[in-house]
């Protein structure tokens, strides 16, 4: 499972750089500046939850049973999907209804955190398995 999860945040981490740099780049003068803004926060939520879902990677390799982690790691990757993508569509497309679904994202982000504090409590409590 760990290596699913690292594959996911390689993938994730190369398409925030892409998108970052295609923004930077190749939409400057394309966007108005408010699109812009909200393209740049897709971006930035993009590459801090790529970070996040990589922790959960490095973690399960400790805490392997870890359901908790698991549950992090899908909600990092859902709420990529849906915060940073309804921002990216939102600015290419300039449909303000995208911007309706991205606290779904936002939400995931906050529960994919709360997740993964889950599973260090219960490790600090004893409830963690470890390899031997």
């Amino acid at each position: 499972m760990p290596k699913s999860y690292l594959i996911a945040a390689a993938f994730s981490g190369m398409a925030a750089v892409i998108l970052g740099a295609f923004g930077a780049h190749g939409l400057r003068g394309h966007l108005s500046p408010e699109l812009m803004t909200i393209y740049q926060t897709g971006v930035q939520y993009h590459f801090y939850h790529t970070l996040g879902l990589l922790a959960v990677a490095v973690m399960l390799r400790q805490w392997p049973g870890s359901k908790a982690l698991r549950w992090s790691g899908n909600l990092f990757l859902i709420g990529i999907i849906i915060f940073s993508g309804s921002l990216y569509l939102l600015s290419f497309t300039g449909m303000r209804w995208f911007g309706a679904i991205t606290p779904i994202g936002g939400l995931a982000f906050i529960v994919a955190w709360l997740m993964m504090l889950v599973a260090v409590w219960r490790d600090s409590n004893g409830g963690g398995k470890r390899p031997s």
